[in-house]
């Protein structure tokens, strides 16, 4: 990313609720595409595992949706992101075992962005809306796309032991996750 985002310009997203429910829940048993054409079922891997979801990553090569600066919490998908692949090693270190990007984006889009942006970690595709539909995650239309609200779940032998939502601004994410583990000890 060349340029660094003022966020005190972009709208930042409010609590609406819609996130309250999934502290406590399962994950569910889908199969989700990876970047690395693999499937994962976030269900069955135990351990600490982080999932961050987020609307849509850009490309270099495609303009964002009309107004997309304009929609509270829509920008800083790729910054997000960067966090993540920046921290993915202190990550680690805090007992993560399994990391990973989620939107509603099909893999073959999302593997471009984790070639470009080199990440050690897959995105995972929920392009069917089968997880987000599971999970009852918050949402909107954007284009004649549907796009998940930015989140981030941190679970536990599958289970959702805490959520960040809204999660603003989102190139902080990675940082709060680890504060999180650093004060939560979960061993």
């Amino acid at each position: 990313m060349s340029a660094e985002i003022d966020w005190s310009l972009i709208p930042a997203p409010s609590d609406d609720g819609k996130a309250d429910h999934l502290v406590g829940q399962s994950l569910p048993a889908i199969s989700l595409p990876a970047t690395e054409g693999t499937a994962v079922d976030l269900s069955s891997l135990d351990g600490i595992c982080v999932i961050y979801v987020y609307p849509k990553t850009g490309r270099p090569d495609q303009d964002l949706p009309a107004g997309w600066d304009d929609i509270p919490g829509a920008r800083g998908c790729t910054p997000q992101t960067c966090s993540y692949r920046d921290h993915a090693a202190e990550l680690k270190t805090w007992g993560v075992k399994h990391l990973f990007g989620l939107s509603t984006q099909d893999s073959d889009y999302q593997a471009e962005a984790a070639a470009r942006l080199q990440l050690p970690f897959p995105l995972l595709s929920d392009a069917k809306r089968a997880f987000g539909k599971a999970m009852d995650l918050p949402g909107w239309d954007a284009d004649g796309a549907y796009l998940h609200k930015r989140l981030t779940m941190i679970a536990k032998d599958g289970i959702i032991a805490k959520v960040f939502y809204p999660v603003f601004p989102p190139d902080e994410d990675a940082e709060n996750v680890i504060s999180w583990l650093r004060d939560n000890n979960t061993d």
